[in-house]
């Protein structure tokens, strides 16, 4: 008997509620074991994307509970572009890579990834050893890149933690770090993009291809920095004003978020690329602004996303790589391993930076995205099942060990601390201790400041503080000025008795604010060249204090050592 249309029709309907309902079952589970195990293993101070995967160990492998589905890859696909959205807005630092991109830290940072990556592809390609992997040379340059990559995220932890924000070996080993990163992610980003653009033509890599991708990946980055930085957060507070939507700016971001995917994916480029730069671009505004045009953004993604894509790289995880054969898994396993801390070290040494070890030690974090890039090779073919449960693994174990190595190798420096100016440091590494504090968080009102009638003699005795090169002065408790030691300077000692503050300060000041944040005012610091601000009342304008950038970075040690602020 002959199935009628609509019967067959019936059928597909019913497949596809089922299919759907299965996946409703998966993702239930495995969000509600990610977060329920999150707080078992935050009690043990493991790391949550740890418990992510084990919750997805137990749900797919152990218990068979969920397994990947068509419906499960599709907002699994949407997880990836939401981490890598949040990898570039939390982790990469584009204007401490251009500040830092000179000088030895840079050379030490490319000789750490070169050597790296040369000895990863030894591995990941037939060339040195034939391990039998069989990848194209450019999914082997893909896993390469992430084999070298190190987690800045990690590494600003721990140096806050072990209060080495304003040291200068701390920040010399975050530099490095960004630098290194930045240009991992490159290569990352290359591979996997030159993947997408050959893989309907000849297989193989030209010359002119190459270029070609390199200059889109350059024009695409600029584009969206353009229109990330400078037109989409006017458009987004000028819709506000108007529109009076709720969740507004979430939505606009969002979907911003997903045509740049789209945009990314037109240009031939991978979508994951394309939200990491935005995420990047977005990286550069101010905390309040950010703040701003991304509500619901981070709970969305810490609620929901994240948990079930690393949840669902658990799924994945099979002990198919036991079946590798032994010299497989070692190769894998201690060369790219042994060749990451050579080239780190050789770097190191080579440029003549301070505590190579602990430089080196820094470079050898891993986190969140390299088992992200892992599932995404995995799922766009570049590897198998076996490889990517074996370094999906190794990197777990990174992620356990890298935070104890860099704090034992910190802690074990001979040289004392020694303080760098405020503007020498990184502006994301203080992100990592600053966020939500506001100005009126830490302000002292209980402060004098000098009167403008006063003598330079008697400033200099009575005002003057180590590490600060600016001072608010005033006039009648009314802001008259700022003075600079760098001022004075010119000023001939045997004239400081006579000379009053007012006949040597500038009168054009930059004011702070009780209710701005605290990241933003450091980077008014920074970009205004000056090391303290007075600090006024934003409705009454009435000056009630200042702030100074020793402050806040004392306040930084402070909180890493567990003091309340």
């Amino acid at each position: 008997m002959q199935r009628r249309p609509d019967d067959r029709g019936n059928t597909e309907e019913r497949i596809s509620g089922l299919e759907l309902t299965e996946a409703l079952l998966s993702i239930g589970l495995l969000i509600v074991t990610a977060k329920l195990l999150e707080g078992v293993f935050k009690r043990f101070g493991l790391n949550a994307i740890v418990a992510y995967a084990t919750a997805g160990v137990l749900m797919g492998p152990l218990t068979g509970l969920a397994h990947p589905g068509p419906s499960l890859e599709i907002i699994l696909g949407i997880g990836i572009f939401m981490l890598f959205f949040l990898i570039g807005l939390e982790e990469l630092d584009i204007k401490g890579f251009v500040a830092a991109a000179r000088g030895r830290i840079l050379v030490a940072a490319v000789l750490s990834v070169t050597i790296s990556l040369l000895a990863a592809l030894a591995v990941t390609t037939d060339t040195v050893i034939d391990l039998e992997l069989g990848l194209e040379f450019t999914h082997a340059l893909g896993l390469a890149g992430v084999l070298s990559l190190s987690s800045l995220g990690v590494v600003a932890k721990v140096l806050v933690d072990e209060g080495r924000v304003n040291d200068r070996v701390g920040v010399q080993i975050f530099t490095v770090v960004i630098l290194a990163e930045l240009v991992a992610l490159f290569v990352v980003g290359f591979s996997i993009s030159e993947h997408i653009h050959i893989s309907g033509s000849n297989p193989g890599l030209d010359a002119l291809e190459v270029l070609l991708l390199i200059g889109q990946i350059l024009a695409f980055a600029a584009v969206t920095w353009l229109v990330s930085t400078k037109v989409l957060p006017r458009v987004i507070v000028w819709l506000q004003r108007f529109l009076r939507v709720p969740q507004l700016s979430f939505g606009l971001l969002l979907g911003s978020l997903f045509l740049v995917v789209v945009a990314a994916e037109r240009a031939g480029l991978h979508g994951s690329l394309g939200a990491l730069l935005f995420g990047a671009a977005l990286s550069t505004l101010p905390y309040q602004v950010r703040r701003d045009i991304m509500p619901g953004m981070r709970g969305t993604a810490e609620g929901f996303f994240v948990p079930l894509f690393f949840a669902s790289a658990g799924l994945y995880l099979s002990p198919d790589f036991l079946e590798l054969p032994p010299q497989t898994i070692v190769a894998l396993v201690f060369l790219p391993l042994f060749g990451k801390f050579l080239g780190s070290i050789f770097g190191a040494y080579v440029t003549r930076l301070e505590a190579p070890f602990a430089t080196a030690t820094g470079l050898m974090a891993k986190g969140v995205a390299e088992v992200a890039l892992l599932l995404l090779l995995l799922q766009t073919g570049a590897i198998n099942q076996a490889v990517f449960s074996l370094l999906a693994l190794v990197m777990l174990g990174y992620m356990l060990i890298t935070p104890l190595g860099i704090s034992f190798s910190v802690r074990r420096l001979k040289t004392p601390k020694q303080a760098v100016p405020v503007g020498e440091i990184p502006s994301s590494f203080g992100r990592f201790a600053l966020e939500g504090i506001q100005v009126n968080d830490i302000l002292d009102r209980s402060r004098s400041h000098a009167d403008k009638g006063m003598s330079v003699k008697t400033f200099a005795e009575h005002y003057l503080l180590p590490e600060q090169n600016d001072y608010v002065i005033v006039d009648e408790g009314q802001v008259a000025g700022m003075v600079s030691l760098s001022m004075l300077r010119y000023l001939p000692r045997t004239e400081w008795d006579d000379t009053p503050l007012e006949r040597v300060l500038r009168d054009r000041v930059v004011f702070a604010y009780t209710d701005e944040y605290v990241e933003d005012v450091l980077q008014r610091m920074t970009e205004s060249s000056v090391s303290t601000l007075p600090v006024a009342e934003r409705e009454s304008d009435e000056f009630i204090g200042s702030i100074a950038s020793t402050e806040v970075l004392e306040m930084i040690v402070d909180s890493a050592k567990g003091h309340e602020i």
